[in-house]
């Protein structure tokens, strides 16, 4: 049986600065997201749950810097980097805009990221959501395949690859239907109990943010044009 641990990233500087941030301009975490990492480090290194035997994270600064913080908890782990796992890409002319010039420039459809056609790309010249979902699935088979022995597989992702992973595992609609609320630093698991035939044992585990805000203030978003 296949242990499959997924952590989203702490909160994002690119959202506290309002701006769409893809694989080509993000940078990091906000002072809040390393809080968060840390609170989740913090609870694994007094209440240890498993050893991983392989941990992961997105090519994403943001999800290498929480995998980068929490592993510690795990003692001496080698961090590998799958950009398979990176979150879903808006693309070279949406990323890096602020929300309000992409609202400016593409006038964007309001029900666009509830759409239920899984060919639409919610940013223009991005991903279509059946690109990304085939991009998650095919590196989460890879990696599957690639470690057969790996009982216990931790990744440092993202919303939308928790959004995907559940859906492909759960056999649901690739989008649309209800919406999956993963918060920065929650715990998702599932395991693998025989050929494509998984379980959730768990889903936006994040007890050990309590007491922290759940966002950082927006601040004044930095023009890219």
């Amino acid at each position: 049986m296949t242990r499959l641990i997924l952590v989203r990233h702490g909160e994002s500087q690119v959202t506290v600065d309002r701006i769409v941030g893809g694989p080509r301009t993000c940078y990091g975490l906000s002072d809040l997201g390393r809080e968060q990492a840390a609170r989740l480090r913090d609870r694994w290194t007094a209440s240890p749950e498993f050893v991983p035997d392989l941990v992961v994270a997105s090519h994403y600064p943001r999800a290498r810097e929480t995998a980068e913080i929490v592993s510690p908890a795990f003692g001496d782990v080698t961090i590998v980097t799958d950009p398979g796992f990176g979150e879903h890409d808006p693309g070279p002319d949406c990323d890096g805009l602020t929300y309000d010039e992409f609202v400016e420039h593409f006038q964007p459809e309001p029900d666009a990221w509830h759409d239920d056609d899984p060919f639409g790309a919610p940013y223009p010249g991005g991903e279509t959501v059946a690109e990304f979902h085939l991009r998650v699935g095919t590196a989460l088979r890879a990696l599957l395949r690639a470690h057969p022995d790996a009982a216990t597989i931790v990744i440092f992702c993202h919303g939308g690859v928790v959004d995907a992973v559940f859906r492909q595992s759960l056999k649901t609609a690739t989008n649309g239907v209800f919406q999956i609320a993963t918060m920065n630093a929650a715990i998702s698991e599932f395991e693998l109990i025989k050929r494509n035939y998984w379980r959730l044992v768990r889903q936006n585990d994040h007890a050990h943010l309590a007491g922290l805000p759940t966002a950082s203030p927006a601040s004044a978003a930095r023009p890219r044009r």
